[in-house]
């Protein structure tokens, strides 16, 4: 008896049909697993480059906030306490090396901080906070050059270079308060970061330095003023009149010409 054959191939062919099919479908899940993971993978690497870059933004502005945000304005405070102590005095040497020490600390954590910019970061300088950093590191570096390289007491360039001196440090200070509100702005459009506390608490800061360098200018005038009105100034103008009566006593009474010469030469 004769059997037909064409039931038998079409089980075969439908058989590897099927399987190939299952196999393509393999074959594509095992890619799309594999594209997935591969992204993932990519996407876990820029997170973590974002992340990183992101701590080493917070201590670049950290360094620059303590070289100039904190440390160059208590230098300047305590130099200028030290104007009104007495010359050689031990108030006045202290007051001097806490100014040099001050500045020499905020030298070295700016060149720090302009260090890890240039390693670490885009530095295109096309925008105002690494332009004005620029700027500012080069005059941080020649008010430090200017500082060691002072004049003696006594001689005549040394009225010039305390001009140059006070100057070039005014300069700096106002410069360094305004980069690191430039570094603020520049740290939340980098990093989508609200930068709002940090810019209050550095605003009041700020203030309080300025409010302690104007104080300064006025204490002495402000003891005085409490001394004219308070009780010891009572106690002092009345002790003062006996003198001041004796005084009057020994003022030469108005005359004519031939008596003043005569009181002049008696």
């Amino acid at each position: 008896m004769h059997i037909s054959c064409k039931p038998v191939h079409i089980v075969v062919a439908s058989f590897y049909v099927s399987v190939l099919l299952f196999s393509e479908c393999i074959a594509h899940e095992e890619e799309e697993n594999q594209f997935s993971s591969h992204k993932s993978t990519s996407q876990n690497k820029v997170y973590k480059v974002n992340q990183q870059k992101t701590s080493d933004i917070a201590v670049h502005g950290l360094l620059l906030w303590a070289s100039t945000g904190l440390l160059m304005p208590l230098g300047i405070l305590t130099i200028r306490g030290s104007i009104k102590a007495e010359p050689g005095s031990t108030r006045s040497k202290v007051l001097f090396y806490l100014h040099v020490c001050f500045q020499m600390l905020s030298v070295l954590l700016a060149t720090v901080g302009a260090a890890m910019s240039l390693k670490k970061f885009e530095n295109s300088f096309d925008n105002n906070h690494q332009k004005l950093g620029l700027a500012l590191y080069g005059a941080i570096l020649m008010q430090a050059f200017v500082g060691f390289f002072r004049p003696q007491r006594g001689k005549k360039e040394r009225s010039y270079w305390y001009l140059l001196h006070w100057i070039l440090g005014t300069i700096v200070s106002l410069v360094g308060v305004i980069n690191i509100y430039t570094g603020l702005k520049a740290y939340h459009k980098r990093t989508l970061k609200s930068t709002t506390l940090w810019t209050i608490l550095f605003t009041v800061e700020v203030s309080f330095i300025g409010l302690i360098y104007l104080f300064q200018d006025k204490l002495e005038y402000m003891k005085k003023q409490g001394v004219i009105v308070g009780s010891e100034s009572n106690v002092s103008s009345n002790q003062d009149i006996p003198q001041r009566q004796n005084q009057k006593e020994l003022l030469p009474v108005a005359c004519g010409k031939r008596n003043a010469l005569e009181n002049l030469f008696d």
